[in-house]
């Protein structure tokens, strides 16, 4: 009897197995058409940028670089204000990822506190602005008052604390035991003493997931740049390559000419590359924080 018992289970066991390694086989394709899917258009850019302007407008250039040259990125680089707003780029979003990281954990530890009686209030506050906002017409009109126009501070605050970022760190800080923080208070810290000496050391993952969020909202922000920064040299490289794309750019920069005609694919191409660069590089080193953070702190709410 318990031989029979035992052979119906190996057959179970074959048979969950065949199955698993059919689900494998099918996912393992699935994935590598996504992956397909989603790095051809980048490729393909990658080749644009590397390849001559009349091989792009032939049609020739598809995964490979047709007509190999480095010129264009030289010319991108060395001419006109690329540099320049590359720059600003850097300097907006380090500034402003910093700004919002501490005022978004400044904000969300207090929220994780359910003992704090005014959380009834400010909780369902907060959520509303998620739906509802100012309007675009007010917003510019109080930048415009409070003097802020054609300053870094008009690029970084209209983002600088973002409500869905603020629940998850809230949720995140809430599973965060107690016991560490009264231990903390036994030992003579303050509230701010273990906000910075414990909270935050424990909240790295979720601290790298926010870092990666913010400095991508920066970095790609361009449509702040067009509503408050009417100085060209205060641009971020995302406005310059969105005057780049629209082939608006002006006649000092690299691929610019004297009448109205497109830039030249290979130098947009370039300009993407270059910009897009960055946050390739970065996200590889923030890959293990991002999952762990997302699902601690989307557990607990």
């Amino acid at each position: 009897m318990a031989k029979n018992e035992a052979t119906v289970s190996v057959r179970k066991t074959i048979k969950l197995s065949v199955s698993y390694r059919i689900f494998l086989v099918i996912n393992t394709i699935i994935m590598i058409l996504i992956s397909a899917i989603t790095l051809y258009p980048f490729l393909y850019l990658v080749a644009q940028s590397f390849s001559s302007e009349s091989a792009i407008v032939q049609g020739l250039v598809k995964l490979w670089p047709v007509e190999f040259n480095v010129t264009t990125y030289i010319s991108v680089i060395t001419k006109g204000d690329f540099i320049r707003y590359y720059g600003n780029t850097i300097w907006y979003s380090a500034v402003g990822t910093l700004l919002s990281l501490l005022f978004s954990a400044m904000l969300a530890y207090p929220l994780s506190k359910p003992e704090l009686r005014l959380n009834k209030f400010f909780t369902p506050f907060i959520i509303f602005t998620m739906y509802f906002g100012g309007g675009l017409i007010p917003n510019y009109v109080l930048m415009s008052r409070l003097g802020l126009k054609d300053s870094t501070l008009a690029f970084i605050i209209p983002g600088l604390i973002g409500t869905y970022y603020v629940l998850l760190m809230k949720s995140f800080f809430a599973s965060i035991p107690k016991d560490l923080e009264e231990a903390g208070a036994i030992d003579g810290l303050t509230h701010f003493g273990i906000f910075a000496r414990i909270v935050i050391p424990l909240s790295k993952p979720i601290m790298a997931t926010m870092t990666l969020f913010y400095i991508v909202g920066y970095w790609n922000n361009w449509f702040n740049a067009f509503l408050y920064l009417d100085e060209k040299t205060r641009w971020p490289v995302a406005y310059y390559l969105r005057q780049i794309i629209n082939g608006t750019a002006t006649s000092n920069d690299p691929g610019a000419v004297a009448d109205a005609a497109q830039i030249a694919s290979n130098i947009k191409s370039c300009c993407m590359v270059l910009t897009a660069f960055p946050l390739i590089c970065i996200y590889p080193f923030i890959q293990k924080y991002f999952v762990q953070g997302m699902m601690l702190g989307g557990v607990k709410e």
